[in-house]
């Protein structure tokens, strides 16, 4: 194998990690977010759970971050919580550092 080859191997290894840590930080932010979003809700339980669940798997309708939000922008308006926009993307903006703390700490 030349010097390129391995040049090459070791940037796709490097390539695949980055985009594997790229989707456990999405993950995780979108987990503490529906944690978040279910304590909003009055859910407890399992239902909190199952309502995180539903935010995480959410994020596989569209590209990006915007079908999160829109699932969890939809609940706010079906509830009447008094939370603005603004405030649930913050949180999502807050929630995306935290979950990339927690994952870069434990790999």
């Amino acid at each position: 194998m030349s010097t390129f080859d391995k040049r090459q191997k070791s940037f796709e290894a490097k390539y695949a990690h980055d985009q594997e840590t790229l989707f456990k930080i999405g993950a995780r932010r979108n987990k503490l977010l529906g944690q978040w979003m279910a304590g909003q809700l009055g859910l407890e339980d399992d239902d909190v759970d199952d309502y995180a669940k539903a935010v995480i798997i959410s994020d596989f309708e569209k590209p990006g971050d915007e079908d999160v939000f829109e699932k969890v922008w939809a609940d706010v308006q079906e509830k009447g919580l008094g939370l603005s926009e603004d405030v649930v993307r913050q949180k999502m903006q807050d929630l995306l550092e935290t979950a990339r703390e927690q994952v870069t700490t434990e790999g």
